[in-house]
């Protein structure tokens, strides 16, 4: 079995990085492989529906890691997306690019397994 780990945060060595290695270490355990793909500092951009994805069986926009991680999806038996909380939503840059990998790669999701992992503090 193997786990996407896909980190959204912009800081390689934050939290959820750290999160991230907990829970490989408790998947490694367990018999399981993990993959971790970081997200958060690349320059993704957003979708913007031109729908030429289902023409190509992938996202037009090819030179960033969404194809490549659709291959990662596909292969994979659960993901686990984590981001650190900004304003109450997740990090622009992982909602792009969960928004494109999730249309474009046409990969089914049934009976995959789904985690989410965030970090996020209260500052007045």
């Amino acid at each position: 079995m193997k786990v996407l780990m896909i980190n959204g945060s912009p800081n390689p060595k934050g939290c959820i990085s750290t999160a991230f290695d907990i829970a490989a270490e408790e998947l490694a355990a367990a018999g399981v492989e993990s993959e971790q793909v970081l997200v958060g500092n690349k320059d993704i951009r957003g979708c913007i529906a031109c729908g030429r994805c289902r023409e190509l069986g992938k996202c037009v926009f090819g030179n960033d890691l969404v194809n490549e991680c659709a291959r990662k999806l596909a292969e994979a038996d659960g993901i686990i997306i984590g981001s650190p909380v900004y304003y109450g939503n997740p990090n622009g840059t992982v909602l792009s690019f969960m928004q494109r990998l999730f249309y474009s790669s046409g990969v089914d999701l049934r009976m995959k397994v789904g985690a989410s992992i965030v970090s996020c503090r209260r500052d007045s």
